[in-house]
């Protein structure tokens, strides 16, 4: 990895993980407030209840995405946030993408899976994989346009195991894309609102790189579409020290994962009563 913002002010670490903290004790009050004024029975009733509550659903999740972002951006460039352990590899990316499937459909998209049919075990963090492909299916989202199709394709190719995540969106003009991965340090090339600070892929990468992986831009060209590729170590046994920096704390799912990692790329529909179930 090379140097960066946050290896040089190793204060900024410590700032951004109090940032998320009290974010996250503000977030746990709006989530009960909006439980109690909008419960589930009163929005099955009221479409306009629904409607309303819908937009704080999204609000909410949005902020608490971010939350998290901070609080991984606080270990760029360092190791130890990730937990390796044993874990199908095979079950999580298809179940990944069972879970989005109907998410796609809302934006009319077509999300597509082709990956092995038994199972695969590798040492992996399945908790921080889970958010890495979520965030690229978020981003092959939020750039492809309605008609359009986004596939994961999971292969084995002796010593690693690979994922590509493809769109057939926009593409990435030829003066970003050697910028993606650090995008958050450019300010005049972040997204509009609500497409995030620019963290996304610096975090993915940063989860590649603890398993002892790689993220790559493999192809891209505009207005055909992108493809990202996940190479991770196809292995059962510990090969790398994580144990050198203090991990980052892991936080139960208590909510929806899914749109929460969407979030971003999702319209205010699909926090609509029933899709939150």
């Amino acid at each position: 990895m090379s140097e960066d913002i946050f290896e040089r002010n190793k204060d900024l670490g410590e700032i951004l993980r109090q940032v998320s903290g009290q974010l996250r004790s503000s977030l746990g009050n709006i989530y009960t407030a909006m439980e109690n004024l909008a419960p589930p029975e009163l929005r099955e009733e009221d479409s306009k209840v629904d409607r309303n509550a819908a937009v704080l659903s999204q609000s909410y999740y949005r902020i608490l995405r971010l939350t998290e972002n901070l609080e991984e951006a606080a270990y760029l460039g360092r190791p130890g946030a990730s937990v390796l352990q044993r874990g199908d590899i095979a079950h999580l990316c298809w179940k990944t993408a069972e879970d989005a499937r109907h998410l796609a459909n809302i934006l009319g998209l077509k999300l597509e899976y082709n990956g092995l049919e038994s199972r695969h075990i590798i040492l992996m963090d399945s908790r921080r994989i889970k958010r890495l492909i979520m965030n690229l299916l978020s981003n092959a989202f939020k750039f492809t346009p309605s008609g359009g199709t986004v596939t994961m394709e999971l292969q084995i190719e002796r010593e690693w195991v690979k994922l590509n995540v493809s769109d057939t969106g926009c593409g990435i003009p030829a003066e970003l894309r050697d910028t993606i991965f650090n995008r958050y340090l450019l300010t005049d090339r972040l997204d509009p609102p609500p497409h995030g600070l620019g963290l996304g892929l610096a975090i993915c990468r940063q989860v590649a790189w603890e398993h002892g992986g790689s993220l790559l831009l493999t192809y891209t060209e505009v207005g055909k579409g992108t493809t990202m590729t996940v190479s991770l170590p196809n292995t059962r046994e510990r090969f790398v020290d994580m144990e050198s920096e203090p991990q980052m704390p892991i936080r139960p799912n208590t909510f929806n994962e899914t749109l929460k990692e969407l979030s971003d790329a999702l319209p205010r529909e699909a926090f609509a009563k029933p899709y939150m179930d």
